[in-house]
């Protein structure tokens, strides 16, 4: 089954104590699509400027990626520059330009209405809301930020109530719910509509909440982290991929999806942006899969 994700496409300038990345292939969107399209033939609804090269284009559609509603608007390509700390758990923003992304209203093709399952990526609620309103899904799944939760609550709220999933990280559960306790606040967000809720601890792994108990799988382990920039965006491509792959969300795929997830999430961080992610096959991902399994067996 098919998936369309909604969100950023942008030039990120990285920092991280194994070097510098000066506007790389980014945003949210493009580390999902990268990850998904291992999966299930993914549409990718975004925004680019008039400075947005054909090789990025090019290296896209070459995973099979939808582009159809990928805008090219007059000005610059959204840009965030960050810099990690020696732990790469802590990062700063050092600057952000929304440039085309500012003034962004998502329009959704033909093809990207009717997938089956939808991915709203980190944009304003606002902006999820009114994808949701061209959207026909059967499944669909929400990421969320600080931001957002701090300045767009209220609309927040109303696209928790329309979504299956929730993928949101540990300390956004305590800025949503007030709640310090992950279980306590897991069954806090279910009550605001989402009937899944994945929460990402980063290194630690990351806890599924779903209608049948929880399950705790922990992070692919790795020698080497160049850059977690992505990580996330990239473990919700291949947790929502599985799913449409698998057609069927019961806890079973669940529960194999979040492995997914965080299997293709550490080949994010072996190379700065998208780099490592562009180069695998779903055999690497089925590889590295199959070595979580013994990992985590006992």
């Amino acid at each position: 089954m098919s998936i369309t994700v909604v969100g950023s496409v942008a030039f990120d300038t990285v920092e991280t104590p194994a070097g510098r990345n000066d506007e790389g292939l980014g945003g949210a969107a493009t580390f999902f699509s990268l990850a998904a399209s291992n999966f299930a033939p993914v549409n990718l609804v975004g925004v680019v400027g008039e400075d947005f090269p054909d090789r990025h284009v090019a290296l896209l559609e070459s995973k099979g990626i939808n582009l159809e509603g990928l805008e090219r608007a007059p000005g610059r390509t959204f840009r965030w520059t960050g810099k990690y700390h020696e732990n790469m758990n802590d990062r700063d923003t050092i600057e952000t330009q929304l440039n085309v992304f500012e003034h962004f209203h998502p329009k959704l093709p033909e093809s990207a209405k009717d997938a089956p399952f939808l991915f709203l990526g980190n944009i304003h609620p606002s902006l999820q809301l009114e994808v949701l309103e061209q959207a026909h899904p059967r499944f669909t799944g929400l990421d969320t930020m600080n931001l957002w939760i701090n300045i767009a609550l209220d609309d927040l709220k109303q696209v928790l109530k329309r979504v299956d999933v929730l993928i949101i990280n540990d300390s956004e559960v305590a800025l949503l719910t007030g709640e310090t306790n992950l279980v306590k606040g897991a069954r806090e967000i279910k009550k605001l509509g989402p009937r899944i809720v994945v929460v990402k601890k980063g290194e630690h792994g990351c806890l599924l909440f779903s209608e049948s108990g929880i399950f705790s799988a922990p992070a692919y382990p790795l020698e080497e982290v160049v850059d977690p920039t992505g990580a996330g965006d990239t473990f919700a491509g291949g947790f929502i991929g599985h799913l449409a792959k698998s057609e069927k969300p019961d806890d079973a795929a669940l529960r194999r999806a979040v492995v997914y997830g965080s299997v293709a999430a550490s080949f994010t961080c072996e190379k700065f942006g998208p780099d490592r992610l562009s180069e695998i096959t779903r055999a690497d991902i089925d590889k590295r899969f199959a070595e979580f399994q013994r990992l985590a067996s006992f």
